[in-house]
């Protein structure tokens, strides 16, 4: 029988990614030998950022049942995101986005600080629309 303190500890980056991104969590425990996480993630892209979580702690996720649903009403409508070194409005855009191309998303809502795409400073805190 499968242990729901050790795998809650196996999958504990996945759990810390569940709350992080604001999932809202309806069921934790042991179903079927496995950990059963069941709840309802705020948009696709955190349900899948939820899931490479999952995978990389184990790709073949064999002891883990991961139902999430799609709840818009749970999606940030925006975040914050602090500039590191080596980034760009690109790079940035890749992360959030999936495609570098909408940079001029997070250029628009951060005009108040920035008055230049190609020019933003570690340390910075940008605002990153959903």
């Amino acid at each position: 029988m499968a242990d729901l303190e050790q795998l809650k500890l196996k999958y504990g980056s996945v759990l810390n990614a569940i709350n992080q991104m604001g999932v809202r969590l309806t069921h934790v425990h042991v179903q079927d030998n496995k950990l059963y996480v069941e709840g309802a993630a705020g948009s696709e892209a955190i349900k899948n950022k939820i899931w490479d979580q999952a995978k990389l702690v184990d790709p073949s996720y064999s002891d883990l049942t991961l139902n999430l649903t799609i709840d818009p009403s749970l999606a940030p409508t925006e975040q914050i995101y602090t500039v590191a070194a080596g980034d760009s409005l690109s790079k940035i855009a890749k992360h959030f986005y999936g495609n570098a191309n909408e940079f001029m998303r997070i250029f628009e809502a951060n005009r108040d600080k920035l008055t230049d795409p190609d020019k933003i400073k570690v340390g910075q805190q940008l605002v990153i629309p959903n």
